[in-house]
């Protein structure tokens, strides 16, 4: 998918989303339905941008293939569960504090035979637990977002977000004082060829 080397079993795995989320989001609605159409290019593809990321850093990769990582505001299961599929020996934790979306996550995964997805109903500041990499999909500004895991990862925190985000970057960096080079920002348009994509970010913030 996208230049990505996948498995057969990988491949089923995504081939079989589509037909999963119009089954679930017409019971519960985790995916505008105007949207639906587009669960590839907008979601899917979306969420793998931050394994294309991945892998145009050196070692990141590899670090991240094997890692514990929490999906936080996960919603019906976006970015973890194509993450889950294409990162098949790091763990997953997908949690959101509204649980009708959970139900959907879960039985996505759940159908998809994803053994490294945990799927759970709370807010970040009562797992305690912590993990090597933190993802998420705009669930917040980044000065909001921040005080809700930076007390949840070890190695980096993987954000996708679009719009003007460097003030949001220079806040977080001084209330919580940040090394300077530490943040990065990379550019979905470089590697997805659609206007949709103008404008979104994958925002990298190393410990």
């Amino acid at each position: 998918m996208n230049s990505f080397e996948l498995t057969p079993l990988q491949k089923e795995r995504f081939d079989a989303l589509d037909a999963l989320y119009r089954e679930w989001n017409a019971q519960i609605n985790v995916i505008s339905r105007k949207d639906i159409d587009n669960l590839y290019s907008h979601h899917v593809l979306h969420s793998l941008a931050i394994g294309r990321y991945l892998s145009e850093v050196p070692g990141l990769w590899d670090s991240f293939s094997s890692a514990s990582i929490l999906d936080l505001g996960t919603g019906g299961g976006f970015p973890g569960i194509p993450l889950a599929i294409l990162f098949p020996e790091a763990s997953f934790v997908l949690c959101d504090s509204v649980g009708k979306k959970t139900i959907v996550a879960s039985a996505v995964s759940r159908a998809l035979g994803l053994e490294n997805v945990e799927v759970v109903n709370a807010r970040a500041e009562s797992l305690g637990r912590e993990f090597d990499y933190v993802v998420s999909r705009a669930v917040a500004s980044l000065p909001d977002f921040y005080p809700w895991v930076k007390g949840c990862y070890r190695k980096g925190i993987l954000y996708l977000k679009g719009g003007d985000v460097n003030p949001e970057i220079a806040q977080v960096m001084a209330r919580y004082h940040l090394p300077k080079g530490s943040v990065h920002t990379w550019r979905i348009s470089s590697w997805l060829d659609d206007p949709w994509y103008e404008g979104k970010l994958v925002i990298h913030i190393e410990k």
